[in-house]
């Protein structure tokens, strides 16, 4: 009878840990056809989700998708739920070598394959979740991408233009791109439905630029012939300049664990100097099966001019392109430095300034320590948003064109 005691209170123990052992979600990647442009899931294409996991051992994970509005907060409308069609269960995981000391499991999956019934039957918006199987609210990490039936041609031009508000000191600061997209509404839609242009610039999902069809200004423009002829004008988006970029991949150069970004010095302003071509904000990670694709504790540093009296955050590719308070840098002597940890690979990256007001990020600076050249090359994914008034009403996708400015 002890011993039944004993062995039932061993069990009780072990399924303790199993089920509270902690997990986190590591390089988390998702893209289409390429892996350093956004995901944008069109008839023909399937949706890619990549990641590595750091637990004790192999984790009952499920990834659960949500159709979203046009900021990104997913609908509670049961019509919108996809019930039955939203979960994609029986993930597979590969061991990674055991020479990777800060994660131990590969996860790589398509949508739509043989195995599942997962679909998008919603033009727009998506998130997905990686969650525990037994407990969905246990979220490990998430993701957004775009799933879209572009019903409607986009005609889209850019022209290279200078703001003509006011006077900019230095000029550089006055040019931009201005993008245009026109269209001819087909005749299953309503014109007064058609709600608004947004255009995203290379992988910056977490700042758009949006035209809205209630709002003419001097750089947003819309305008509407009273038929089906329509047109949306961003008059004000900068160029900026090729992105920073750090290759981690030599293991006879990045041979430690602590590791600097770059070898040949600490970063300064690239404000009059144009960089080199980069992967339009992405980046590209060290085969999961190489044994050397581990962590690297990475510090990046830069030395900005004497004027700057902004907070300056390090931005890229690792945190999508986002201002974090957890990616400001630490100011030392007025070299500015920040260690995160990267996986083995190649990251696109920069710095901008900003002011911390309270507690929150205000007046970001894209351009300071960076600069702005007409001669950038960028991708911009421009998507036309309809106010479909069925499934009791949700943002529609029916436009999307991609162009690449060289």
């Amino acid at each position: 009878m002890r011993r039944i005691k004993l062995l039932f209170l061993l069990l009780i123990i072990i399924f303790t840990t199993t089920f509270s052992q902690k997990i986190e979600i590591k390089s988390l990647k998702v893209f289409t056809d390429k892996e350093t442009e956004i995901p944008v899931v069109l008839l023909d294409s399937r949706l890619n989700i990549q990641f590595d996991i750091k637990s004790d051992y192999e984790p009952n994970l499920v990834i659960v998708f949500r159709f979203c509005d046009k900021n990104w907060k997913p609908y509670q409308n049961i019509f919108l739920l996809n019930y039955g069609k939203n979960i994609e269960y029986n993930l597979n995981f590969d061991r990674l070598p055991v020479t990777v000391m800060d994660a131990r499991y590969h996860y790589e999956g398509s949508i739509p394959n043989s195995n599942n019934y997962v679909n998008f039957p919603f033009s727009g918006k998506w998130m997905f979740y990686i969650t525990d199987s037994q407990d969905t609210s246990k979220i490990y990490a998430s993701g957004r991408f775009y799933a879209v039936e572009p019903d409607v041609k986009l005609n889209v031009t850019k022209k290279n233009e200078v703001l003509e508000d006011k006077v900019y000191s230095p000029p550089v600061l006055g040019k931009i791109f201005n993008i245009t997209a026109n269209f001819y509404l087909t005749a299953e839609y309503y014109p007064a439905y058609v709600d608004h242009v947004e255009i995203v610039e290379n992988e910056k999902t977490y700042f758009p630029f949006i035209v809205d069809r209630n709002f003419n200004t001097n750089t947003r423009q819309y305008y509407w012939d009273g038929n089906r002829n329509f047109s949306f004008t961003a008059r004000d988006i900068h160029p900026g300049n090729e992105y920073r970029q750090t290759d981690l991949r030599n293991y006879n150069v990045y041979n430690h664990k602590d590791v600097p970004a770059h070898f040949d010095g600490m970063d300064y302003s690239r404000f009059y100097k144009e960089g080199s071509r980069d992967l339009n904000g992405g980046s590209l990670y060290l085969n999961y099966r190489n044994e050397y694709a581990d962590y690297l504790n990475v510090t990046f540093k830069i030395r900005p001019p004497d004027n700057n009296f902004q907070s300056i955050f390090l931005v890229g590719a690792f945190n999508h392109w986002q201002i974090l308070p957890e990616y400001q840098m630490n100011n030392i002597g007025g070299v500015y430095t920040k260690t995160i940890s990267l996986k083995r690979g190649i990251y696109d990256y920069q710095y901008v300034a900003a002011d911390i007001i309270g507690d929150k990020i205000e007046n970001p600076d894209w351009l300071v320590l960076e600069g702005n050249f007409w001669e950038t090359s960028n991708v911009y994914y421009i998507f036309l948003y309809y106010n479909d008034q069925n499934y009791g009403g949700y943002d529609r996708i029916i436009g999307y064109q991609k162009i690449i400015t060289k």
